[in-house]
């Protein structure tokens, strides 16, 4: 490895980072392949910010990270400063609000993040080779940023867990949260994955999916070229009314779903519910090598348990089919416990500028994490399956 120094810098917009370059160190699997992570490449994070949902007026600020070596990129980062803490899904308002009542000034922040996007991957991303010394570079680089632009703190969420312990050892703290996915035990189909639950949960959920499967039309799934502008139509309906009812305003923009539709459709999976020619209902889902993501669901016309059919028995259905080993269904939704989905842990790491301050959030993650630790316990131990059977899905 060459003893030239590391050149860092931040950037305003992926326009002055090639695709090659970024995607050589977000997903360098994908020249042979379907990406691990569909949402550190460079098509998808340059389709939120062409479209307007991050940039001016968003609260999410590009600041893309970038370390070279002898002019070669060898580690770039996801950076944005956060004017304030929506769309996150790994909060800190109480922090903010503790900071502030202090009289300290919390926002602006720095993010390392995809924003919108509970879903764990690589936060520091590296060319191979030059992981140890990128992700230092990387951690180094935000620090030094924060510090020089007096910010109050840096946080870097859903990363893995092998980042988490790096960054921890360089100095950050460590916290964890807790989600719910799907296991792939080798099912040859969705009736090898009953038969690994309870008599009782079998039951329920078979009677759930013919109550869906009852709504009066039939349910498609739609990836690449299947999926035309109309599609996107309706789905921006039922985002909308999703949107308009947990944030308030929609985090993403209609330009988005162009540019998805442009640019990342072989990405994408759409479940829509269609009745009368008219989807009234759909979930979208991202396409991972080995995972499926669970992102957005929303409808016009409400029939019972299509959510859950559509959301995440359909997810079920192509994880078997396609061979993937899990399934991510996005943030919260201990009702997803009953459909198969366990808890898992999720990793997010933080610096603060005040040693006080960061001295007392100390103190409170190593309580939070006994907490999330002993519920998780807890919950696994409702879980749908058969005990001869829990421990392996764990």
């Amino acid at each position: 490895m060459s003893d030239a120094p590391i050149e860092i810098a931040a950037h305003a917009s992926l326009d002055s980072i090639s695709a090659a370059d970024w995607d050589a160190c977000a997903c360098p699997e994908g020249a042979t392949g379907r990406p691990i992570d569909p949402f550190t490449t460079y098509r998808f994070l340059k389709a939120l910010e062409d479209s307007g949902s991050v940039g001016t007026g968003t609260g999410w600020q590009p600041r893309y990270l970038e370390a070279r070596i002898d002019g070669q990129v060898i580690a770039v980062a996801p950076l944005y400063a956060k004017g304030h803490s929506q769309g996150e899904y790994i909060f800190d308002f109480n922090w903010a609000h503790a900071y502030e009542n202090a009289g300290g000034r919390y926002y602006p922040k720095l993010q390392i993040a995809v924003p919108f996007t509970p879903a764990t991957g690589r936060r520091f991303l590296t060319r191979p080779g030059f992981e140890a010394v990128g992700m230092g570079a990387l951690v180094q680089g935000a620090v030094q940023i924060a510090s020089d632009n007096e910010l109050s703190s840096l946080h870097v969420t859903f990363c893995t867990e092998a980042e988490a312990i790096a960054a921890a050892e360089m100095g950050l703290l460590h916290r964890t949260g807790q989600q719910f996915h799907w296991g792939n035990n080798g099912y040859a189909d969705f009736e090898g994955f009953l038969a690994d639950l309870s008599s009782r949960k079998r039951k329920n959920i078979r009677k759930e999916r013919a109550t869906a499967q009852g709504f009066g039309g039939e349910i498609v799934e739609l990836t690449g070229d299947a999926i035309q502008p109309h599609h996107w139509d309706a789905f921006w309906r039922f985002y909308q009314d999703t949107g308009n009812r947990k944030w308030g305003t929609p985090y993403l923009t209609r330009a988005f779903f162009e540019e998805v539709h442009g640019h990342l459709r072989d990405d994408i999976l759409l479940v829509l519910a269609v009745r009368d020619g008219e989807p009234i209902a759909g979930a979208l889902n991202m396409i991972g090598r080995d995972t499926l993501f669970g992102r957005y669901w929303g409808c016009t016309a409400h029939h019972p348990a299509l959510h859950f059919e559509l959301c995440y028995y359909r997810a079920i259905d192509f994880a078997i089919a396609h061979g993937m080993a899990r399934v991510e269904a996005g943030a919260q939704g201990e009702h997803k416990l009953a459909r198969g989905y366990l808890p898992v842990t999720t990793h997010s790491v933080h610096w603060f500028a005040d040693p006080g301050f960061r001295d007392a959030i100390q103190r409170y993650l190593a309580a939070e994490r006994d907490a999330i630790d002993h519920e998780i316990e807890v919950l696994t131990s409702y879980g749908p399956f058969r005990k001869d059977n829990r421990e392996e899905q764990q």
